[in-house]
């Protein structure tokens, strides 16, 4: 005789099988077990229910992932829409002033407190930053344009706003120099200082602080 147990999940997990005798007080000889049917099934169950603990924890490491990137994407954003404007107001200074060809912009390129290393309240440029404008400059002369720059100096929210507009002007006028003893003509480069407007990053941060240290050369033709 073959009785078997049902789940109303996973079908049948445990079979019983046995031939019966009666000793008179109403028990059965020769009672077994199939445990291999039941070892197979108790398998079956656990496996779906790892399956969703698993699922659970890849489902929240998504979510971080996801929360993260568009946390830098909304910053990257920011970033652009600030660029957009200075970038609008360095075409519209330009244009005023009748410095442009063609009245539209090229290029940026953004020197980095990283690349850029200024001491704390200075504004003399590391060799790095020389190397990268020495770059620039040859890229300019190879190019053979008829460009424009705008180089604007940005710092932190660090001090007053006085000796952040004074030392933004100061960095940007450093770049400015320094392109010109590399062959770029003075007239063709104007400098100007945003102090510690138009932040790219949380002054809250010493890594936004940081971020906010640079200088922006905006080419225009």
């Amino acid at each position: 005789m073959t009785a078997v147990a049902q789940s109303p999940f996973f079908g049948p997990y445990l079979s019983f099988q046995w031939e019966p005798h009666d000793w008179g007080d109403g028990g059965f000889e020769n009672e077994e077990v199939s445990m291999t049917d039941f070892k197979s099934r108790a398998l079956f169950v656990a496996l779906p229910v790892m399956l969703v603990l698993s699922g659970c924890a890849s489902h929240r490491y998504v979510d971080d992932k996801v929360a993260t990137v568009s946390s830098r994407v909304d910053q990257h954003d920011a970033h652009l829409s600030q660029l957009d404007k200075t970038t609008q107001d360095a075409l519209d200074r330009a244009t005023a002033a009748g410095k442009l060809a063609e009245g539209k912009f090229v290029y940026s390129v953004v020197l980095s407190d990283d690349s850029i290393k200024f001491d704390t309240g200075k504004a003399v440029l590391s060799d790095d930053a020389k190397g990268r404008l020495a770059q620039l400059a040859d890229k300019l002369k190879a190019d053979n344009k008829n460009v424009y720059l705008e180089i604007q100096g940005y710092t932190d929210s660090t001090g007053t706003d006085a000796i952040n507009y004074r030392l933004g002007e100061e960095r940007a006028d450093s770049v400015r120099r320094f392109l010109n003893s590399q062959g770029i003509a003075l007239n063709r480069m104007a400098s100007i200082s945003y102090g510690s407007e138009q932040p790219v990053a949380p002054n809250t941060t010493a890594t936004g602080r940081s971020a906010n240290r640079r200088v922006v050369i905006v080419v225009l033709s």
